[in-house]
């Protein structure tokens, strides 16, 4: 695009190029720097500028630079700046490769240029890098297409219809299968909330008594530095030790311990994050960044025993202000007691500082907010010491490898625990999250494989329940066994079952040549044991020899089979044998077709076979 100027009656046509031109949004008191491909975003925990004037391809960067301005920040979608700190690199990677493809043009590439095609090269690109089998191609196209969704979003028609439609998914290649964050094993995460819970108790204790002894000190300018009552009085009422008063003083800085265990006395220091942070956790469920970004005014409504936890949940973009109802008490199992001790132990600092956050630590950088702004305090390299500590590095994980402490995986045992609580009921399970986000994440994962096996089973169970009618078992004198309200056969029927013209093996058929298992005049096709789940098999006492010898031959292929493989051809006939129909008859009658089983096999009408299998 260019702009013609004319001066007087006699002059040219000059041209300026677009960029050359102020940006209109500079004035916007909002934005710092210059349009929108230099900005600040205000967050939470402080301001970020993002500066996109490097980058190419100057007419889809201004756009795109617009479209983060407009989501990103306090109050808006993206509440994160680590979550628009990740958007960057996968947009300037994509731009570089538009602006490669269009050589020359790049300068003059507009929205409304791009093609699904420019998408699915640059996924294509990526896969090409990374190969077919890694998340990343994914990952970056994903955080792509999340900026241009989101200016679509500002300017419906800023792309052709096509291109448009292609945003509608993400990615061609799928990558490779996505794996859920599993729960530690049960005994493993109640092992790590125990050594937290001890942990908590001991510097509990520690801080309380350094209050008790600096109660009982003096002025250490009158009563001398070498009573320890007397350096904590100075701490409590002047103020930490600093380096300085271990140089000075002998006694500070050899005697009693030094300066960082002194000060440890009133104050939690770093060590001290990592078991309270843990029992936290395992005791909410919080997330880690949630739990470590807690204020001090975060318990309300306290009434009953139980008490309101405020807390920010980034991740939940438009809606990060969330609460938790928790127990509440005079005990450090208690979430509610938990804070309070928390609160209680850091009055100090936060009185000090004049901070307004949960966790405060007073350190070789002197009384902080912990988390304060994006800090991350580094306690990654105490985990494996307080495992060796408590003698957890002794434990295993599920696949048997030694333990790592995961303060997101105590997250997720929290959640597994409430799961299992639940029955599996999801319903009843997702509390804070959709339902969608709480099977996937919470629900589908390897802890839950044997419960959702097992829910399977007798899901099949119940509804093989339904589709077979109950075996048809008679007495003697040709009586229906099993109960009442079960609809008795016709005499003929009855007869034959009675008189053996109608055997099959292990049952009388009432019909050999009308069964459900093949078309009518056929005769029946299923082996054996498919009797057993034919509504035409009629059982009676004559028959329970032959019944009592075929399951002792399954029993005997159970302990020749592997497990699935004997449920697979076996189970269903063994559970309808020994439920449905050895089950109703008598003792007396089960002991005496034992004897007769247990005395001449030549007597069963088992096939010759079946008898070469079980001798």
């Amino acid at each position: 695009m260019s702009v013609g100027a004319r001066t007087g009656t006699r002059g040219r046509w000059a041209r300026f190029a677009e960029d050359d031109w102020p940006d209109e949004e500079a004035a916007d008191p909002g934005v710092s720097g210059v349009g929108p491909v230099v900005f600040t975003l205000g967050f939470e925990d402080g301001d970020a500028v993002v500066d996109l004037s490097q980058w190419p391809c100057p007419r889809l960067r201004r756009p795109l630079g617009e479209a983060l301005r407009r989501v990103g920040g306090q109050g808006k979608p993206v509440q994160a700046w680590q979550t628009v700190q990740g958007l960057l690199p996968p947009l300037r990677r994509f731009l570089d490769f538009v602006a490669a493809a269009e050589g020359a043009g790049g300068e003059h590439f507009e929205l409304a240029d791009l093609e699904p095609e420019h998408l699915d090269a640059f996924e294509q690109m990526l896969v090409n890098v990374y190969g077919r089998d890694s998340g990343r191609p994914h990952a970056q196209v994903m955080r792509v297409v999340r900026v241009l969704r989101a200016v679509h979003d500002g300017d419906p028609d800023a792309f052709e219809p096509e291109f448009a439609a292609r945003l509608g998914f993400t990615t061609r290649h799928s990558g490779p299968a996505w794996t859920p964050l599993n729960s530690y094993p049960g005994p493993v995460f109640e092992a790590i909330k125990a050594a937290a819970l001890a942990d908590v108790r001991e510097i509990q204790a520690r801080i309380l008594e350094g209050e008790a002894l600096a109660g009982r000190g003096e002025d250490p300018g009158v009563g001398g530095w070498g009573r320890l009552e007397n350096v904590l009085w100075h701490v409590v009422h002047r103020g930490p030790l600093t380096a300085e008063d271990s140089h000075r003083r002998w006694e500070v800085g050899h005697r009693l311990g030094g300066v960082w265990r002194l000060n440890s006395r009133l104050y939690l220091n770093a060590h001290d994050l990592l078991p309270f942070l843990t029992l936290l956790i395992c005791v909410t469920g919080l997330e880690p960044s949630s739990a470590q970004r807690l204020r001090a005014d975060c318990l309300v409504n306290p009434a009953r025993g139980f008490v309101t936890i405020k807390y920010t949940k980034r991740r939940a973009r438009s809606e990060p202000h969330k609460t938790m109802r928790v127990a509440d008490g005079g005990a450090a199992h208690h979430p509610g007691g938990l804070i309070r001790l928390v609160l209680r132990l850091t009055q100090r600092g936060r009185d000090r500082i004049g901070g307004d956050l949960l966790w405060i630590d007073h350190g070789h950088q002197g009384t902080r907010e912990t988390f304060a702004g994006r800090r991350r305090i580094s306690i990654n390299g105490l985990h494996a010491r307080w495992l060796q500590r408590h003698g957890l590095d002794q434990l295993t994980d599920h696949d048997g490898g030694p333990l790592v402490l995961d303060l997101r995986r105590l997250r997720k045992s929290f959640k597994s625990q409430q799961y299992l609580k639940a029955a599996g009921v999801l319903a009843d399970f997702a509390q804070g999250h959709s339902p969608q986000v709480a099977a996937r994440h919470y629900a589908d994962i390897g802890a839950h494989d044997e419960l959702h096996d097992r829910a399977v089973e007798n899901g099949l169970a119940e509804a093989l329940q339904v589709a077979l009618p109950p075996p048809v078992v008679l007495d003697e004198d040709g009586s229906r066994l099993g109960g009442d309200d079960l609809e008795d056969l016709p005499p003929a029927q009855v007869q034959a079952a009675l008189s053996g013209e109608q055997d099959v093996f292990l049952a009388s058929c009432r019909d050999f040549h009308h069964t459900p298992f093949a078309a009518v005049g056929k005769p029946c096709p299923v082996p054996m044991w498919g009797c057993v789940e034919c509504p035409n098999a009629v059982f009676t006492t004559r028959h329970l020899p032959q019944v009592l010898a075929f399951l002792d031959f399954v029993e005997r292929q159970r302990e020749e089979m592997p497990p699935a493989e004997w449920q697979l051809r076996y189970g269903t006939a063994w559970d309808r044998l020994v439920h449905g129909v050895r089950a109703k008859f008598s003792d007396v009658q089960v002991r005496t077709a034992q004897a007769i089983t247990e005395a001449d096999g030549s007597r069963l009408l088992l096939p010759p076979e079946l008898w070469e299998t079980m001798l």
